[in-house]
């Protein structure tokens, strides 16, 4: 059984390339276009992992990370922040929300199938627990 991976993103062209390049590969793929959106998934389907792109409209891709993992339900669904910001201490702000990782955009398509891998075979991170 492949992995489900539920990518959200805004951006339509983010949202397609990213979902096709995983959808190659096997895996199961939901989209969701903002926050909203990925609730009402995830209140009927649970995935593997998230990507999540942190600027989504309305409530943002941190915010919607936080739900996610304070939810007994979900907080064991790991969430990788997709962002094209690369600012000095995102990564921290992706991890302190509860993300299990961060890949800065543009997407190299060629590694994101190998990053994904790796992130679905790593126990997800406990919420709580800092990162030393």
């Amino acid at each position: 059984m492949s992995a489900r991976v539920l990518v959200v993103d805004d951006n339509p062209t983010n949202l397609k390339l990213v979902s096709d390049v995983l959808a190659f590969e096997g895996y199961d793929i939901l989209k969701a276009a903002d926050a909203e959106e990925a609730q009402v998934i995830l209140s009927r389907v649970l995935p593997d992992l998230i990507l999540m792109d942190i600027a989504l409209p309305g409530m943002d891709g941190l915010t919607l990370t936080r739900k996610v993992k304070a939810d007994p339900r979900t907080h064991h669904v790991r969430i990788v922040a997709l962002t094209a910001f690369a600012m000095k201490g995102d990564d921290q702000k992706a991890l302190d929300a509860g993300c299990d990782g961060y890949i800065t955009k543009p997407i190299d398509t060629r590694a994101l199938p190998q990053q994904v891998a790796q992130i679905c075979r790593v126990p997800a991170r406990q919420p709580g627990k800092g990162t030393g």
